[in-house]
């Protein structure tokens, strides 16, 4: 089992104990934290769904978030985190909204974050935004790095909220 895995399985059970359901909008984890949500039997009782927000059209068209309407905003940043974690959960009717959105590698965005840059956002009755530096090129190892911090970031949420 990897980490990733019993990550999921401790956050699923605390969503299941707790009768609370979780929307997700992911970028640079490509799915990953989703998946791992879907791999614990007996998911359908929390994850009502998401999406893997990796493109512009993605973002108009799956959460309907246009940047015009938000100066100031841009993909990679905790603020767009923040927005993109209420959005989902807004638009799914959720507990919980997750959202990460980030540049897995090898090389950086076009913003100027580093390869290895991601935000993390967390809406509900705990809120939690953070950014995630973890100095590697290596674009597989980020998005399971991204995604394990995902997932970390959610279950202290669900436990501040007790």
């Amino acid at each position: 089992m990897t980490s990733l895995t019993a990550m999921a399985e401790k956050v699923g059970a605390l969503l299941k104990e707790r009768k609370q359901t979780v929307a997700v909008s992911e970028s640079s984890t490509g799915g990953l934290v989703s998946a791992a949500l879907l791999a614990i039997p007996g998911a359908s009782a929390y994850f009502m769904g998401g999406g893997v927000i990796y493109t512009h059209r993605a973002r108009e068209t799956l959460l309907e978030i246009d940047f015009n309407d938000h100066p100031g905003i841009r993909s990679s940043s905790e603020p767009y985190a923040e927005l993109a974690a209420a959005t989902i959960r807004g638009r799914l009717g959720t507990f919980w909204g997750l959202a990460e959105t980030g540049a897995a590698g090898p090389t950086g965005n076009r913003y100027g974050d580093a390869s290895g840059h991601t935000c993390i956002a967390v809406a509900g009755p705990v809120e939690r935004v953070l950014t995630l530096e973890t100095g590697l090129t290596d674009r597989e190892r980020n998005m399971w790095l991204f995604a394990e911090k995902t997932l970390e970031t959610l279950e202290e949420a669900i436990l501040a909220a007790d």
